[in-house]
């Protein structure tokens, strides 16, 4: 087997190199093979330090996936979308060196929601779901700590969620409801 074969060059270079390094002094030699040598040190250490870049990027993936994962467990918490709007607050009114809230700052799309246990919450980070699919009145899954939507739901998911929300304050007044005088005294104790 040739060198060409090996090295992947073909006969005319190989001549030209050798009769270089036949040209050379032995000092220019060792010279050429300490520089080849430093070279080689130093491509192995850009190696290394990509291989732990590589390294460290894959295990912040796997951390951020094990993130979602959990935070897309259920039980959702069920909420309604009230309103969608962008969120593009003019830069004139920010005062320099002053101290800003970050939320104000993002561009974008923000939302209103309208969770099953009566609270009304503004996002300005609406989550996992893209926002283009989204519309006042959709039924969304939303984390119980952050708020963050996390699912589209169906129309019909659960009869019961629909049955629970409360869409109106009621119209009917004690006055309305007979024969349960002890429990509506009761009821206004409570209150």
């Amino acid at each position: 087997m040739n060198s060409s074969a090996v090295w992947g060059g073909d006969e005319g270079e190989e001549v030209i190199a050798t009769a270089e390094l036949q040209a050379m002094s032995a000092s220019d030699l060792r010279i050429r093979t300490s520089m080849i040598d430093s070279e080689v040190r130093v491509l192995k250490s850009e190696v290394n330090r990509l291989r732990f870049e590589l390294h460290s990027m894959q295990e912040r993936v796997k951390d951020n996936q094990e993130k979602i994962r959990l935070n897309r467990q259920l039980p959702y918490l069920v909420a309604n979308v009230v309103e969608l709007f962008d969120n593009e607050e003019a830069d004139d009114e920010e005062e320099d060196g002053a101290v800003g809230d970050i939320d104000a700052q993002r561009k974008g799309k923000c939302m209103v929601i309208k969770t099953s246990t009566r609270q009304t919450i503004f996002l300005p980070v609406i989550g996992l779901v893209e926002p283009s699919i989204l519309k006042p009145g959709d039924l969304v899954g939303v984390n119980k700590d952050s708020y963050l939507v996390l699912d589209k739901l169906p129309a019909e998911y659960d009869s019961r969620v629909r049955a629970m929300e409360v869409e109106e304050r009621p119209q009917e007044e004690y006055n309305d409801v007979g024969g349960l005088d002890k429990q509506i005294q009761d009821l206004i104790e409570a209150i």
